[in-house]
């Protein structure tokens, strides 16, 4: 017998198995995706692809539907699983911490920003400084005509102190602060890039650890290593000297697993504290959003987290992030 001599009660049993096929193949690299995410598996191109995790956590609910309205019901429980897991990496990145640290203290605003060669527009940027009463700012890709720039702007007479270390290429670095800086140093890391830093004392609190953090970003096979060297080498929390406090291009979201390990030496994500850990920073071109959440300020968690909002800059690439921080009192 042919297929189109099957009984007309049996042709539908084929259709059946080809969408329940087709279902299993859509639910599966999500839920490999998953594994991959939860073990910390990125190696090699994958970390480039893990910084999108929160696009495919969302694109998990496709099969799930599929799957319930199709009524197969082995498939939708997978893709349930599938769906919740990625939710539970992603989700609680939009909902405020119970814990956001100290409450009582001495406040401490700073912002970071990749300038994109020193092309960020310094006015804005100074602005920025200004209008949010910003004690320290941090700044990537710092070049000397960014420098020039930015000292022309008038950023001197807010923030006065200074550790600089401009460069031609991207790997130029700077911190800015209103506050006297006790030491100050620039320290090469292993991709190459440049990262100043500084202990700084504000009146009535304990000093900081401050540093302008950028590791090398992985775009290539030869830079995979660095880019996991960069991330292992920053400043670990929980260290008896000065509370540590990292800002910058990290380029790393909070999918990837060396930048949470980081993160679990002692620190709080700003941004993740208050529940803004989804809003994207880059890549920031003519007022668009971004994509990917790669630019973070870390706080030790001796640190309250009070606040962060994230502006557009023109000129540059990455969107600043400013952080409401509350230390300890000295």
């Amino acid at each position: 017998m042919t297929v189109t001599d099957a009984p007309p009660g049996k042709r539908p049993s084929r259709g059946r198995t080809v969408l329940s096929v087709a279902i299993w193949l859509l639910l599966t690299p999500g839920a490999l995706w998953l594994v991959g995410r939860a073990l910390g598996l990125e190696r090699g191109p994958l970390i480039t692809l893990f910084a999108a995790t929160p696009y495919v956590a969302a694109a998990t609910l496709i099969p799930l539907l599929a799957a319930l309205a199709a009524k197969r019901w082995r498939a939708a429980a997978v893709a349930g699983l599938v769906a919740a897991g990625m939710g539970a990496c992603v989700l609680p990145r939009a909902v405020p911490d119970l814990d956001k640290g100290p409450d009582g203290g001495v406040a401490l605003r700073v912002l970071t920003l990749n300038t994109l060669y020193g092309e960020a527009d310094p006015a804005q940027v100074v602005q920025l400084v200004r209008d949010n009463d910003v004690a320290v700012l941090a700044v990537q890709e710092f070049t000397p005509d960014g420098e020039a720039a930015l000292k022309a702007a008038g950023i001197g007479e807010l923030l006065p102190h200074q550790q600089l270390s401009p460069a031609y290429d991207a790997g130029g670095s700077g911190l800015y602060s209103r506050h006297p800086m006790l030491t100050r140093a620039t320290r090469r890391n292993d991709g190459g890039f440049q990262q100043a830093y500084a202990t700084i004392q504000p009146p009535g609190a304990v000093a900081v650890h401050v540093e302008s953090v950028h590791p090398l970003a992985p775009v290539g096979p030869e830079m995979y290593p660095r880019w996991s060297a960069d991330l292992r080498e920053q400043p670990h929390a929980g260290t008896d000297g000065p509370p540590p406090i990292l800002l910058g291009d990290f380029n790393a979201t909070l999918d990837h697993a060396e930048l949470r390990d980081l993160i679990d030496t002692g620190y709080r994500d700003a941004a993740d504290a208050v529940g803004r850990g989804l809003t994207t920073t880059w890549p920031s071109f003519d007022g668009s959003r971004g994509l990917v959440t790669i630019d973070h300020v870390l706080a030790d968690e001796r640190i309250g987290v009070r606040d962060v909002e994230v502006h557009t800059v023109r000129g540059s690439d990455h969107r600043a992030v400013l952080a409401s921080l509350t230390l300890p009192a000295g």
